[in-house]
Parts: C-alpha cells; sequence; structure tokens
C-alpha cells in the first residue's frame, strides 16, 4: 500500500502524473450547506468569495506602538508626501521651544531714603537703605503689577552699547529741557491736624507736581510714571519695607514717596508758616529723587558711588545726588511761587529753612548730603532759575557739593 502511494519515476517530470491536475471531489463527498443545523448556506455554494475574518471593529486591538511603514521604495519620502506628514506630525513631531521669559528690570539693591528730618529745630536731609517688599502692602494705593520688560525677545537683535554712568550724570538730557511750564497750583487747602489731612495735602500736590514735571522728563527722552504715595504711622510695614519717622523714597515697582504724618499736627500748631513750607519742601526733595530715577541719574550715582576708589568718594557721589535732589525740589517751588503762592510769611520760611538744613544738624554727622552753605547754594539756583539744567551738581567743584 505504501509503495502504491509513492510517486512513480517521472511524477514530477513535465507531462508526469503530478503534473496533471487534480479532479474535484465527488459532489456526495461534499457536505451540504443545510446538513449542519443553524447554519446559513456557505459562501461557497452562491460564488462569492469566503471572507477569512470578521470585519475589524473600529478601535478595537489597537496597536501598541506607532505603525511600521514598509515598502520596497528606497530612500526617504518626496517632499510634501501627506502620508509621511500625517506619521511624523502623530508619532515625531517637532519638540517645542523653549522661550526664556524676560524678566523686568531688577530692584534697586539699595533703596533710597530721602528725608527731611526734624533735628533741633532744622531740617535735615537723610538717607537710609530700605528693602522691598511685595507681600504686604499696608497703604491702601497698592502695589502695582511688575511690567514687563522692553528687551527685545529675539536674543540676536543687535545691542546698543549702554551710556557710561558718568555721562548720564553730568551730561542727562534733563538738564536741556529748559525752565520747567508754569503748573498753576494753588497750594492744598488741608491742613495737617490729622492723618486723613496729611494724606489728602500731600495726594494733591503730588498730582501738582506729576504735572510740572512730567512733559520735563519726556522732553528728555525718558517714559514718565506717576510715583506712589505712602503715608505711615511710625513702625507701620509697608511695600517698601517698616518705617520709622523718616521720609523716604523706594524706587522698587515704579518708585513710591512714603512719609510719616504724626509729629505734623503738633509742629503744625506752634509754626504753620514752617510747616506748609517744609511739607512742600519735603515732598518736592523726594519728587527730586523720583525724577532722578526716571532719568537714570540716580542708577548712576549709585553705580559710580559703588566703583568709587574709597569712602570719601563715595560721600561725594551722595551728595552730588541729594543735592541735586534738594535742586529740583527748588525748581518746582519756583513755577509755583506765583499760585501756590510762596510769598510772605511762606517766602520767608524757605528762606530760613534754606539756611538751616545740612549735615551739621544731623545726630550722626555723616557728610552725605552737604553742609549748610551748600544747601542753601542749590536750593538758590533752582529757585532763582526754575530751570532743571541749574541743578547739574554733578559738574560743580567739590567745594560746592562738600
Amino acid at each position: 500500500m505504501a509503495n502504491d502511494a509513492a510517486p512513480k519515476p517521472g511524477h514530477f517530470l513535465p507531462g508526469g502524473a503530478g503534473d496533471q491536475p487534480v479532479p474535484p471531489p465527488p459532489a456526495s463527498a461534499r457536505p451540504d450547506a443545510t446538513s449542519v443545523a443553524g447554519t446559513s448556506p456557505s459562501p461557497a455554494s452562491s460564488g462569492s468569495t469566503p471572507l477569512t475574518a470578521p470585519t475589524p471593529r473600529l478601535g478595537a486591538e489597537a496597536p501598541a506602538g506607532p505603525p511600521q511603514l514598509s515598502g520596497s521604495r528606497l530612500g526617504p519620502p518626496p517632499p510634501g508626501d501627506p502620508a509621511a506628514a500625517a506619521f511624523k506630525a502623530r508619532y515625531q513631531p517637532e519638540p517645542i521651544p523653549y522661550v526664556e521669559k524676560k524678566r523686568s528690570k531688577a530692584l534697586v539693591s539699595g533703596l533710597v531714603a530721602g528725608a527731611l528730618l526734624l533735628v533741633g529745630g532744622g531740617v535735615f536731609a537723610a538717607v537710609k537703605l530700605l528693602p522691598a517688599y511685595d507681600d504686604f502692602v499696608a497703604n491702601p494705593m497698592g502695589t502695582p503689577s511688575v511690567r514687563a520688560s522692553d528687551e527685545p525677545a529675539d536674543g540676536n537683535e543687535p545691542v546698543a552699547a549702554p551710556t557710561p554712568d558718568v555721562v548720564v550724570a553730568k551730561e542727562n538730557k534733563l538738564y536741556r529741557t529748559g525752565k520747567l511750564a508754569p503748573a498753576n497750583c494753588r497750594e492744598p487747602q488741608y491742613r495737617p491736624t490729622s492723618k486723613e489731612n496729611v494724606r489728602a495735602y500731600y495726594q494733591t500736590l503730588l498730582g501738582c507736581l506729576d504735572k510740572a514735571w512730567e512733559p520735563a522728563v519726556r522732553k528728555a527722552g525718558h517714559e514718565f510714571r506717576k510715583p506712589r504715595l505712602i503715608i505711615f504711622d511710625n513702625g507701620q510695614e509697608t511695600a517698601c519695607g517698616v518705617q520709622h519717622e523718616v521720609p523716604s523714597y523706594c524706587a522698587a515697582d515704579g518708585g513710591a514717596v512714603t512719609l510719616p504724618w504724626e509729629g505734623l499736627p503738633e509742629k503744625y500748631g506752634k509754626d504753620r508758616s514752617q510747616t506748609r513750607i517744609d511739607m512742600a519742601q519735603e515732598l518736592g526733595y523726594l519728587y527730586g529723587v523720583h525724577v532722578q530715577e526716571l532719568t537714570g541719574i540716580f542708577e548712576a550715582t549709585e553705580n559710580l558711588g559703588d566703583t568709587a576708589p574709597n569712602a570719601a568718594a563715595r560721600l561725594e557721589q551722595d551728595r552730588r545726588q541729594a543735592l541735586q535732589a534738594v535742586c529740583l525740589s527748588s525748581v518746582f517751588l519756583s513755577t509755583v511761587k506765583a499760585t501756590f503762592p510762596i510769598r510772605g510769611e511762606l517766602l520767608e520760611s524757605y528762606r530760613w529753612r534754606s539756611k538751616h538744613n545740612g549735615d551739621e544738624d544731623s545726630k550722626d554727622k555723616v557728610r552725605d548730603h552737604g553742609s549748610r552753605r551748600n544747601v542753601e547754594l542749590w536750593m538758590g539756583r533752582g529757585f532763582g532759575s526754575a530751570d532743571p539744567g541749574s541743578c547739574n551738581t554733578f559738574v560743580a567743584a567739590p567745594a560746592k557739593v562738600s
């Protein structure tokens, strides 16, 4: 039997038995479609091609990984091929580029507190360093949000060489803006008998200072920002730190002038005209520091002080900055002397103050704001000219800023 089933010699040769088609089985050997209970007729019986597998449902048995491209084509797909683009977008997306956020200019590390502090009947212009606090704001004026930097986002943009600090201080365009335009402001009618009245007085006068200085700052080519006003109780924590008696200027977040109020009602009861002119001169001084900050003079002075060869040279830079702020305050008062008005008792009080305001009156005798003689000199220059150009203390001889 085994030998009968084996292929004979020549079976696989052309024309042999192996080269003949296999006849189909007889019909009796094929199972009838109706012989299987519960099944429909076979597709073969209707002449159609049988399906090898049921049609897969959408989403069923999704592949665990990306499909693999295959084919006989060699090399990369042609440009613009939609299938290749769809595959790359889904499974090989381009990385999202990291763009560094630009930060606004860092807060000035040593914030200035320009002050006129009463010492034994005289007024002493004092300076201290203030930290910047943003987590607690005691004054309802609030802390403004940090502005975005004006620096270009593209690091490839050309950057102009910075102007040397000595040039910013000595040749600032502020000195060429001409006389300050008259603001035509009257003295605020509030009298310092309460904290509310003190705030109202300073707030009203601050608006007049904004009106007077904004055109000059813009004419000098700088952006103008109004400073915030903070009136504090002694020992109160504000956006510029804990405040103790001394009026101050805080350069953080656009600038703020901070002033005490508690000693003013008593002082006003003793000498009304002197208190009124001192309040105006005091706020004008702080605003002078704000103008220096807006025009870059204050920062340049800080940098020049940091690079000074010794302590004496650093103190000289401090005096040049402080005496200029005193002069700028007097420039403003000169523009409003007719409408304020500064005449009679107020004018006499102004002149008396100019002669009794200097480092000699300070408790620690630190020579960082100028002598009485030089304070009087620069107050007189500003009041007599009404021109910021007369306040260029950075080109003055050392004897005039001692």
